[in-house]
């Protein structure tokens, strides 16, 4: 999930200003559906999908043999691998609608997880855990907790018989935990377009946002994120005896270019989304903070606002790319001139930003042709906003009503990247919905110990049913 955490942005945001807020409820006594369901989760959670020893492919499997135990047939279950990566395959599965006229509708989670250690964690990453009402694991959250929905969501229809209008599609991926690995949303939108074909998509991006305290204060909608990419910053030199230095130094020339990039601010910019947001969010939070978010919103050049506003960091980076050092190679030997020093410096691309245009930025800001820069990944696509479409966010928010009472349901713009950004390249719009929410510290989500309260987890289950059957009509 190369994204904020869930909900952050407008969670951080009102966290301070908002009045009133959902009180926590103890979690009852599950229902059969919920014990199901819980299988499904357990044995999606326990099956190891890490990149470097798990395998997708056989989480996908089990998905899709529940899918057929429930009553799809061969043909609506459609598992896909490449040769070249075996264990990072996938699943789609075709739901039909009894509509011809209607465009389908797709439901899309990755289910390969972060890495784990086992040393590393107060319980095994891999063996759901519930302790003091949260289940812990890894992809707890993220994102086997949606690819665990979305999949109980279509085995449900299947036992039902429910018959909706519009065709519903799910893809399971592999891929989107780590950047330059074979990525199976990628690989669908570039190579099985048709197979995935919908006029929208719901994905993982939104959530909810607790104080810590037992009460939810905010649930988001993703409308937009940000691209992700990573540079390779190099600086070469001839090297040495470090008995007799030189000024050509390619430490010091890697980290003044670097001390550069850390002073540099990309121009403000806005969404239709992060405009909403920012207009929104700011009515809400008041004080200093909210008036300057809304005079940015009638003025992006006021400078006053923007000062006061980039304390923030949330919201310093929702108004703007962003580009950070996250790590530095440098140096051969203890007692010699370093003859080369490698920074990768890890950007996330405002919507309709290209990497060409960061590149060129990163290069002007710098300002020494001694320094080379080369993206990581290339051809990476741009990411292009969906639009604030009603029929998305009035369904969105009706049901935010019954089942979130008096918690705000906000469009937000994530800081990060999900897999949305390759199906929203072909054209396909992808909204973040609203899901399970966390703590203020994110809940573990990419560390250690990671969770989520059992009553968010199934709270999110019967929302997201709900939402999948008013959309597909």
């Amino acid at each position: 999930m190369h994204k904020s955490l869930i909900g952050l942005a407008s969670g951080a945001l009102v966290l301070a200003g908002m009045a009133q807020a959902a009180p926590s409820a103890p979690m009852p006594k599950l229902r059969a559906d919920q014990q199901a369901f819980f299988g499904l989760y357990k044995e999606l959670i326990e099956t190891n999908t890490t990149v470097s020893s798990g395998s997708c492919t056989d989480a996908a499997a089990k998905m899709a043999a529940r899918l057929k135990a429930a009553g799809m047939r061969d043909d609506q279950i459609i598992p896909f691998a490449t040769p070249e990566h075996p264990k990072d395959g996938g699943l789609v599965a075709i739901y039909p609608g009894s509509d011809a006229s209607a465009k389908p509708m797709l439901l899309l989670a990755h289910i390969d997880v972060v890495e784990a250690k086992r040393s590393d964690w107060e319980r095994d990453p891999f063996t759901l855990v519930e302790e003091d009402g949260y289940y812990y694991a890894r992809g707890a959250v993220d994102d086997k907790a949606m690819a665990s929905i979305w999949t109980d969501t279509l085995v449900r229809f299947a036992k039902a018989g429910y018959k909706p209008k519009r065709t519903i599609k799910l893809a399971l991926t592999c891929g989107e935990e780590t950047s330059g690995a074979f990525n199976g949303a990628e690989w669908l939108a570039q190579n099985k377009r048709d197979l995935i074909d919908a006029e929208f998509a719901l994905n993982e991006g939104g959530g909810g946002r607790t104080d810590g305290m037992g009460h939810l204060l905010v649930q988001t909608l993703q409308v937009g994120e940000k691209a992700y990419q990573d540079f390779t910053l190099t600086a070469t030199n001839p090297g040495g005896h470090s008995s007799q230095p030189v000024p050509d130094n390619a430490i010091y020339e890697l980290s003044a270019a670097l001390l550069k990039i850390g002073a540099y601010d990309f121009p403000v910019q806005f969404t239709d989304t992060t405009r909403a947001f920012f207009t929104k969010a700011g009515k809400m939070r008041g004080g200093e903070t909210g008036a300057a978010m809304q005079a940015l919103v009638a003025n992006p050049d006021d400078k006053a606002a923007l000062a006061i506003v980039d304390k923030d960091k949330m919201l310093h980076s929702m108004l703007r790319t962003t580009c950070v050092a996250t790590l530095v190679d440098a140096g051969h030997a203890l007692n010699a001139l370093p003859q080369h020093a490698e920074a990768n410096v890890n950007c996330r691309m405002f919507p309709g930003r290209t990497a060409e245009e960061t590149q060129a930025a990163l290069a002007s800001a710098i300002d020494d042709p001694r320094i080379t820069i080369a993206p990581r990944v290339k051809d990476k696509p741009i990411a292009s906003p969906p639009p604030l479409d009603p029929r998305i966010t009035g369904p969105v928010e009706k049901l935010g009503a019954k089942y979130f009472p008096g918690v705000p349901v906000i469009p937000s713009m994530s800081t990060g990247a999900t897999d949305g950004v390759y199906i929203g390249a072909v054209g396909i719009p992808v909204y973040g919905v609203p899901s399970v929410w966390t703590d203020p510290d994110g809940n573990g989500t990419h560390g250690l110990n990671e969770r989520v309260e059992a009553r968010a987890l199934y709270t999110a289950r019967d929302y997201l049913y709900d939402l999948v059957k008013a959309l597909a009509g």
